[in-house]
């Protein structure tokens, strides 16, 4: 049977990394729906806001000469969004695969929290969908954009996707020449590649600006060895707990005692009340 795959972005349903990586897809023999943000939704992570009307969000049908075959959608919401509706039926049957990208920019590190081409992967994996975040590292001026090199990879790996489970999520960062070295899997970064710092602060409002990081992090990260030109994959998770460790006499009888905070009283450890 074919496999369906959803294609979206953050940087919009008119990015050229979108069309690169549903031509690369549908080129592959995937069935493929193409439903991204209509405006500009970088930095959303996995948000499921929406630009709602009495409780409708509103979805443009759009075409691509490039795909005249592919059906699109310009949704007035997220990828988050995008990616948990299309497993709900929004856009016909639910997708088998959900692929983000090819994202204007590295999205690498511990950073890829605030991703909006990350938070569609992890929601489409939430909701059952092998699925992948793919990122082109263009820099902070780049004079050529290698989308064709980082859909191909991103196609090139799929084998290994779905040879995991269902609900694996992948993120792929690609570097931005036309003969990336190979594939390498990577950690995490302790960060990005560049950071956000504020430009400006006033009384009335705070300017943020974006200026790259001048270090380069630890050797097997996802940050290092895409400088180094190598296209990284690295399996990741959306939301798992973490034990915490507590001395047992911090407990009094399976509640938190927070008795001596003024006017407080303890709370049952699992009650979900407050």
């Amino acid at each position: 049977m074919m496999q369906r795959a959803l294609i979206t972005n953050d940087d919009g349903i008119d990015a050229p990394g979108l069309v690169a990586l549903a031509d690369a897809a549908a080129q592959a023999g995937l069935e493929v729906t193409i439903a991204a943000p209509a405006t500009q939704s970088s930095g959303s992570s996995a948000s499921i806001m929406a630009g709602e009307s009495h409780g409708h969000i509103a979805v443009d049908r759009r075409t691509f000469e490039a795909l005249p075959d592919v059906r699109a959608f310009a949704v007035h919401g997220g990828p988050g969004l995008i990616a948990m509706i299309a497993a709900r039926g929004a856009f016909g049957p639910p997708p088998d695969l959900v692929l983000s990208g090819v994202n204007h920019g590295a999205n690498v590190g511990r950073a890829i929290l605030h991703s909006g081409t990350v938070g569609a992967a992890l929601t489409g994996a939430l909701n059952g969908a092998w699925a992948m975040a793919v990122s082109l590292d263009v820099g902070m001026n780049p004079t050529a954009f290698h989308w064709d090199t980082a859909a191909r990879s991103a196609i090139g790996l799929l084998p290994i996707l779905n040879a995991q489970p269902r609900g694996t999520a992948m993120n792929v960062n690609v570097p931005n020449r036309p003969d990336p070295r190979g594939v390498r899997q990577c950690t995490l970064a302790p960060f990005g590649i560049v950071q956000t710092t504020i430009a400006e602060s006033e009384e009335s409002y705070v300017r943020l600006a974006v200026e790259e990081l001048p270090n380069i992090p630890t050797e097997d990260s996802d940050a290092a060895c895409l400088a180094q030109g190598w296209v990284t994959m690295t399996g990741v998770d959306s939301v798992t707990e973490r034990h915490i460790e507590v001395d047992a006499d911090q407990l009094i009888g399976g509640t938190v005692d927070i008795s001596a905070v003024p006017g407080a009283s303890p709370l049952s450890a699992g009650s979900g009340t407050r």
